[in-house]
Formats: structure tokens, sequence, C-alpha cells
């Protein structure tokens, strides 16, 4: 199943994709419930799957111009994974880490797919960071790398917003940089796992003004799936509908020489084979 939330910010419904693009209402399930913590944990996706397979068909159709928002509700945390690409480290000038490299960004960062990004007060050196994000689905405490799979609700696409100047020259963690309103669009949709042939064998890309910057992989990540379940969960919970965010493979604009950076103006489109694409366009903060 592609699932889906759309409507005005802040007021979304929940929805699907079907396999032929339509868009349809999923409201009536579990009577209206959102794709949140609540739904992954008390078996919502099999609530669904069936709900699709009886009644699904006389669900109704959601137009093709209503905006798209986040695939699922704002869950409680999302943990990104750092220089998890080769090639990535190699263009910070940074090692392969020997560890997955953990940070968090807010998650009031989150937006829809296709909406603005809002360059922050002061941000001078915004980046862009194509990324597979995953969703979990069940509660995940010292999960075996094994069993890792089985807490994995699906997968989607996440633009990992990086405000470089607050990164990297403000002192302190990177959640300062990463954390901005805007800087987490995720979407189109979140695609189960049965979605998806092989997600070790993804195509990912990301465009600013039409000129390809990242074009990888996801063949190319360090550390895979299954390790970065278990290994964040040796160091917390996860909770059903937690994010966790994989690293971006390189051409990001710090790598460049000099480093390119977005503006007021620019535009944005990224995709994952499987996952779909979107686009935001960058706007100053007013």
């Amino acid at each position: 199943m592609k699932l889906i939330r759309f409507g005005e910010p802040g007021r979304e419904r929940p929805g699907l994709m079907l396999p032929d693009g339509r868009r349809i209402d999923a409201s009536g399930v579990g009577g209206g419930a959102d794709y949140d913590e609540a739904f992954f944990g008390s078996g919502g996706l099999e609530r669904l799957a069936r709900w699709l397979a009886d009644t699904g068909a006389a669900a109704p159709v959601v137009a093709d111009d209503v905006r798209l928002g986040p695939p699922i509700c704002r869950p409680s945390k999302i943990v990104c994974v750092g220089l998890n690409y080769r090639d990535h480290a190699r263009e910070s000038g940074m090692a392969v880490p020997d560890e997955p490299v953990l940070f968090f960004k807010a998650t009031t960062a989150i937006t829809g797919p296709n909406d603005d990004v809002i360059i922050p007060r002061d941000g001078t050196k915004v980046d862009w960071e194509v990324e597979l994000a995953l969703v979990i689905g069940r509660r995940a405490t010292y999960v075996e790398r094994d069993r890792a799979l089985d807490h994995v609700a699906g997968y989607m696409l996440h633009n990992d917003y990086s405000e470089r100047s607050f990164q990297l020259e403000r002192g302190g963690q990177w959640v300062k940089g990463k954390s901005c309103d805007t800087f987490a669009p995720l979407g189109p949709f979140l695609a189960t796992p049965d979605e998806i042939r092989d997600v070790h064998d993804l195509r990912i890309w990301l465009k600013v003004n039409g000129e390809s910057r990242q074009c990888s992989s996801t063949c190319e990540l360090i550390f895979d799936v299954p390790t970065l379940v278990s290994y964040i969960s040796q160091f917390m919970t996860l909770l059903p509908g937690d994010i966790i965010s994989t690293g971006t493979p390189p051409g990001v604009g710090l790598g460049h020489t000099p480093p390119r950076y977005l503006v007021d103006g620019d535009e944005v489109e990224l995709g994952i084979e499987g996952l779909g694409s979107a686009r935001q366009r960058l706007r100053a903060c007013r």
C-alpha cells in the first residue's frame, strides 16, 4: 500500500494512493484515525489493508489538485544518520565512520512533499540532502539485526535540508542546522515494504533548477536498514511512527568547489525509485 495524507496544513486526512495513481480518502478506517503512533502500534496497517480490500472501491476519490501533506502524522522523533554513503563522507572531508553517526531533527520541521521551504532568519547556507527514510511499525528496543525488518512499517522520500552555518559554525550539535521549520519535507507517500522490490538497490536523485546534483543508489549505504534499526534500538526505544532517515549520497552543496547553497526562488526536485518524487521552492523568511 501507499499511504498519503491530504488537505490543508494541520488539517490533513489519511488516504491511499492506488496502483493506477488514483488517490482515495481513508478517513473511514478505524473511526478516522490518523497515521500516527497509535495507528501503527495497534495493527493499523492490517486494518487498512482489510478496509481497502472490502470497501476501498467505494471510498471517496481525492482530486489531483488537493495538497499532499507528510504521509504520517508528527512522530515522537526523527533520528538521522550522517555520513552513511561512502562518497558523501569523502566529499565532506570526513572519515568513513566505524559506527553510525546519529543526530536528531526536530519533528516541527516536517512538511509536505511539495510545500515551500523557508530560508530561516540569518540563514545563508541552506543545503539539500535527498534521503531514504523509514518508519517504525512496532516498538523496538534492543532489536537483533535479523529481526529488524519486522519493525519497519514502510519507506518514504525525505529531503534533509540543512543550514550549514547553523550546523557547523555555531557550536554544539548538528540539530541546530537541521531543525528549522519546513526542513523535513516527507513523501509523497509511505510505501509498505511489499511495494519495494529491494530497498538496498534503489536509484536516488536530486536536481536543483533542473540540473542534476545527486545521483546514486541505496546500494551505496555504509550501514543498511536492518543494521540501523538494530543499532539505534540499542540506545533508545523506537516507537511506532518514528522516522529513521538513512543519510544522503554525494552531491550536496557543501561538497561543491566553491560550495553552492540555495537562495530564494531556487527549485529542488528529488526522488527515489519506487517512492515517487517531490518538488520544493525556496522562499526567503518574511
